[in-house]
């Protein structure tokens, strides 16, 4: 009887050493192996994307991120999505409002009002539905090429560029769906918007 107990005891011990081995051994393989050897191949791979690809300015600053929209609302640049976050990537989402929802009803009827004020040359139908509306995240960067195109004719009045440069300046940061099937064509706001300030030099 006094073999047999010491026997299961040992057992016992011998299995939760061999736990407790497997967890500290996972802990250093998931918590800290694994991640640095990630984060070490991403920076030699893709340092930029790694490093939240960021956009500096002349000096050196950073001035934004490709991956995250900012708030335009000078008539001479390109305006982009509407963001109910203002673009704070500390909390992203949008209000899961219902087609039926009197709010979201007032938000699009004072964003056609917006933008009747803003471009009178450019009727209500012929305005894009991406930008009265937000997106999923609240922090897209991007809006289509005929969100862009729509606010040439302000654009052009207010800063002065010709309407074929600012068509050519939609055209060259008009980024195609990823590997030519994912998604919509696309243009990112900040990329573009720098090109207009360097024009208003």
């Amino acid at each position: 009887m006094t073999s047999q107990s010491s026997t299961t005891k040992a057992s016992t011990a011998g299995t939760l050493g061999a736990m407790i081995r497997s967890i500290i051994g996972l802990m250093l393989l998931c918590g800290i192996i694994y991640p640095f050897v990630m984060t070490g191949v991403a920076q030699v791979a893709m340092p930029k994307q790694a490093n939240g690809s960021l956009i500096h300015d002349e000096r050196g600053q950073v001035i934004g991120s490709e991956l995250i929209g900012q708030t335009f609302t000078s008539p001479q640049y390109f305006h982009g999505r509407v963001s109910s976050i203002e673009y704070n990537a500390a909390g992203s989402g949008s209000p899961n409002f219902a087609p039926s929802n009197p709010a979201l009803k007032e938000r699009l009827d004072q964003s056609v009002i917006d933008w009747n004020k803003a471009n009178p040359e450019v009727p209500v139908s012929k305005l894009p539905v991406d930008l009265v509306t937000n997106s999923g995240s609240g922090l897209d960067p991007h809006i289509s090429p005929e969100a862009a195109d729509a606010q040439i004719p302000r654009i052009a009045k207010e800063s002065g560029i010709a309407i074929e440069q600012l068509k050519q300046m939609v055209s060259k940061h008009t980024q195609s769906p990823d590997l030519g099937i994912f998604g919509e064509p696309r243009v990112n706001v900040l990329l573009l918007n720098l090109d207009v300030k360097q024009q208003l030099k």
